[in-house]
């Protein structure tokens, strides 16, 4: 039998003529190979350069590389956190012509580390737990686009940092089955699986003195289950809102925030009765939304105040009328679905915010009432007091009312508080 690579990229087949397809995993010289850490799998896997690209090599039998080839490809197409699929080689056959078990190449995904290395410099209980949320939201992901995982694990997991965010990759489709909706029958065993995995794992771990002693491996298997559940009941919660109500929206992203996740997309879809609105989550480090606010604005405020002024830009950008969803730029930081229809840099449009909407809103605060009240505080303060009267009033407000409000009302008591008093 011939020498057969099934590839959907038309660079790949040349490039992978070049490996050493006569010989089985475990015997490739090393000038194929590139030395990158492996998480334990039960198939032979090797990482390998073709042409500019390390691909990640794993023998198994042809109808699982098949079917898993497949399902990869479905996930992609989903836009669900997993490694890309280039390509089954099948027809191997050593020099004395014995056939050969055929392999599933995939593409390295860069910058990602397997539990286990990352375990090595003994992560701190607070690094754990952001591990473990961005498995979780793995997890949800997938449900959600109906892949039942079927061995969800750290083991098939590729955990990766970026710009402050951890994000979880599935890394092993095999077991995998892909359906229009999943039943709660299947996410619970799901859900169970991942507990046990997780468990096992973190033991393993222990075992060889690489676990902070802080983190007991059986409690945190289960509060993965409760993570996933807060996060699921959340995401899964069907909501319309009446048309442009910021208030709304803010709500449920506020929700998140208070599960400990950040949002990194918001999709509205418009209708006749409203805007029905979902988000996808992400997990983030200690400082990422200052970072972001300064890149994208030049603003500098603290941590909180800098997720609240991201929100509010972002809930802004989804709502104006020349921002066209499923158009955002690649790339792009910010978490909307959209994009703005002429491809414009997310930078851009955090530009117009700040000179539409930051520097009037500020503006309007006469500068005897700010204090020592910095720009990002103010406008921060300002939200917080819109928020405090849409909820006292059970509808959005608007910003022009909370500011004239908050000038009439709380500015002077808290001017009034800050006057020294007469000895």
């Amino acid at each position: 039998m011939a020498l057969q690579i099934s590839a959907t990229n038309a660079e790949h087949p040349a490039l992978l003529l070049e490996l050493p397809w006569q010989l089985p995993l475990e015997e490739w010289p090393e000038k194929y190979l590139v030395p990158l850490p492996r998480g334990i799998s039960r198939h032979v896997v090797r990482y390998a350069r073709a042409g500019d690209e390390i691909i990640a090599v794993k023998e198994l039998a042809e109808r699982p590389a098949v079917r898993e080839y497949g399902l990869l490809r479905d996930l992609d197409r989903l836009g669900i956190p997993a490694v890309d699929a280039l390509a089954v080689v099948t027809g191997r056959t050593d020099d004395d012509g014995e056939p050969l078990e055929p392999v599933l190449v995939t593409r390295h995904l860069g910058g990602s580390m397997p539990y286990r290395s990352m375990f090595e410099t003994t992560l701190r209980p607070a690094t754990i737990n952001r591990l473990m949320d961005a498995l979780a939201v793995l997890l949800v992901r997938l449900h959600l686009a109906g892949f039942a995982w079927g061995d969800c694990s750290l083991s098939n997991t590729l955990f990766r940092r970026d710009a402050g965010a951890y994000a979880a990759y599935l890394v092993d489709a095999e077991t995998g089955e892909l359906h229009p909706r999943l039943s709660d029958g299947q996410r619970d065993y799901d859900l169970d699986l991942a507990r046990v995995n997780i468990s096992g794992e973190l033991l393993d771990v222990e075992a060889s003195g690489a676990l902070h002693p802080a983190v007991d491996p059986v409690e945190f298997g289960n509060q993965i289950c409760g993570r996933y559940q807060e996060l699921w009941k959340e995401l899964t919660r069907t909501s319309v809102y009446p048309a442009g109500k910021y208030h709304y929206i803010e709500r449920r992203i506020r929700r998140l925030n208070d599960l400990g996740f950040d949002v990194a997309e918001m999709q509205i879809e418009h209708s006749s009765n409203g805007d029905t609105v979902t988000f996808v989550p992400k997990v983030v480090d200690a400082g990422h939304h200052q970072r972001q606010l300064l890149r994208l604005t030049g603003l500098d405020a603290e941590e909180n105040q800098a997720r609240r002024l991201l929100n509010d830009l972002e809930s802004w950008m989804a709502t104006q009328d020349d921002y066209s969803p499923g158009d955002r730029p690649p790339g792009s930081q910010l978490r909307s679905s959209g994009g703005h229809p002429h491809g414009a840099r997310p930078e851009v449009l955090a530009h117009r915010w700040v000179r539409d909407v930051f520097r009037p809103t500020v503006r309007a605060v006469p500068p005897e009432l700010r204090g020592a009240m910095d720009p990002a505080e103010i406008y921060h303060e300002l939200l917080e007091h819109r928020w405090y009267l849409s909820e006292r009033a059970q509808h959005d407000i608007g910003l022009d009312t909370a500011v004239a409000d908050y000038i009439k009302n709380i500015l002077p008591k808290v001017r009034e508080t800050l006057r020294p008093t007469a000895e």
